[in-house]
């Protein structure tokens, strides 16, 4: 049996596009970088210690597999996570605003036989974004629990300039990858 450390609707979502049965588990992980870790190695170790947290409430069961995700936005060294509330998503999106940034995600796949992992790792555009654009958006509730304050597959898609990398990535679980880690390439 698959199971997904997570219980975001979007990887729910994007892996049932995959055609995967699996069931969800609920994990706690701190998600808390450590002074001096590498933005892309922060990721990696959080979906690591979900993938990990999870297994350990399955590992009994013959054929278990947990795969577990995370993504971030990421602009320079800083590690957007989610807004604390409404007042820190309008400072990312004015911070994201007509600039470059990096989408990453970790997803890691542990079973029986070991630990896999694969890295998607995506170039997002920013269009200039003025004050009430950016009020409209964050008046909406939809950055709530959002990397980086926004969901491309929502009304920030329209923010979106360019976006060179995995769509799906950037939604919180790279299809690609993780089709690839469940076939065992």
């Amino acid at each position: 049996m698959l199971y997904l450390a997570s219980q975001s609707p979007r990887r729910r979502e994007l892996l049932d596009q995959l055609g995967q049965p699996h069931r969800t588990l609920d994990v706690d992980v701190a998600e808390v970088r450590a002074p001096g870790e590498a933005p892309d190695d922060y990721v990696a170790r959080v979906a690591l210690d979900k993938a990990r947290a999870g297994f350990a409430r399955v590992a009994g069961e013959p054929g278990a597999r947990v795969l577990a995700a995370d993504t971030e936005v990421i602009l320079g060294d800083e590690v957007f996570g989610k807004p604390r509330d409404a007042d820190d998503a309008a400072a990312m999106l004015a911070r994201l605003s007509g600039r470059e940034h990096r989408v990453v995600s970790a997803v890691w796949l542990v079973d029986s036989e070991g630990e896999r992992h694969a890295i998607s790792v995506s170039s997002v555009r920013f269009a200039p974004l003025d004050a009430s654009r950016i009020a409209d958006y964050v008046a909406s509730g939809e950055w709530s629990g959002k990397a980086g304050a926004y969901a491309i597959q929502g009304r920030a898609g329209a923010f979106v300039a360019h976006l060179a990398g995995s769509y799906s990535g950037v939604m919180g679980l790279p299809l690609f990858e993780t089709c690839e880690l469940l076939r065992g390439q």
